[in-house]
This record gives C-alpha cells, structure tokens and sequence, in this order.
C-alpha cells in the first residue's frame, strides 16, 4: 500500500494533545464527524482546515496524540483528507484508535521532513521518499494483516466485511 501526500507541519512538533487536534468544545457541540473536522488544529492554527488538501500527511515530532482517549481525534483527521499521520512516537491509544477507524501512523524520525514536501509512504517496504529530496526515511512496515484492516477503512467495516477476522483472500 503506497500513500502519497504532502506534509503538514504544525506551529509545534511534541506533544500534540487530542484537544490540539480537534478542541473539546467541539468534540460536545456535535456528533457530525465532517463538521469536526473543519476544526482541526484550530487552537495551533486558525487557518489550517483551509490549507489542508486531500492525501495530506500530518508530520509531528514525539507523544503525537497525547491526552484524552476519545476516538473523534483521529476520526476527524481522516474526515478532513488527512491519509497518514507520521510522527517520532505517537501516544499508545491513540495509535490504536487510529488503526481502528483505518487512519496508518508512521512511526520514524521526522526532522528532515519539511512542510509542504511531496511524500510517498510505502507500507509494505517501510520507505517514506521525500519527492523532492529524493531522500528516503526507513521505518518498519506495517503487517499485512493491519494493512488490511486500513484497506476496509477500519477494524469495525473489517469486522462487518468478513463476519469476523480475514487476514488473508
């Protein structure tokens, strides 16, 4: 599976909490998941909902996702086109939500990722291409049976599809 995109860098790297990606007055006001999405990092940046374009990849330094457990967070980073999420580290249950709902996170160095740098992630080999560059980042690819759960857009859709677990056709 190969994602292409651009990255997104937000005003801070560590420690993006859930609040940051989607604020808790909105996560009360409504259940519409799209209308959430329209808020994304609002609090970082005012703009960014208007900037982010559909495949984008969120590229984010240590502990990305920290906070609370709600699963809207990463619901409404793919609600907004965003198609990867790549990180030096990612907080343990948001990394599990976000698979759950078919959103891949990446786990590897992020330094030399600049904003608006074409991407391409290969899942199966572990390789981010930086287009521009033409330099690449390893990282450990992601098992074909989690690959799988992202292609049916989640582990629920996954769970429906198959009445149960199908990790191979």
């Amino acid at each position: 599976m190969v994602i292409k995109g651009y990255a997104r860098r937000l005003p801070i790297d560590d420690d993006i909490n859930t609040d940051y990606i989607i604020s808790g007055r909105y996560k009360f006001q409504t259940e519409d998941i799209s209308q959430m999405a329209r808020h994304i990092f609002e609090d970082l940046d005012p703009h960014f909902y208007e900037k982010v374009k559909e495949g984008d990849i969120i590229v984010a330094g240590k502990n990305f996702g920290c906070g609370s457990s709600r699963e809207q967070a990463p619901r409404a980073l793919k609600a907004a086109g965003i198609s990867c999420v790549v990180a030096k580290s990612f907080a343990r249950i948001f990394y599990r939500n976000s698979f759950n709902i078919g959103l891949p996170l990446i786990e590897v160095d992020t330094d030399i990722i600049e904003d608006g740098e074409p991407l391409e992630v290969d899942l199966d080999k572990g390789v981010i291409t930086l287009l521009k560059k033409g330099e690449q980042i390893s990282f450990n690819p992601i098992p074909q049976f989690m690959q799988k759960l992202l292609q049916d857009g989640g582990l629920v859709p996954h769970l429906l599809k198959y009445k149960g677990f199908a990790m191979e056709e």
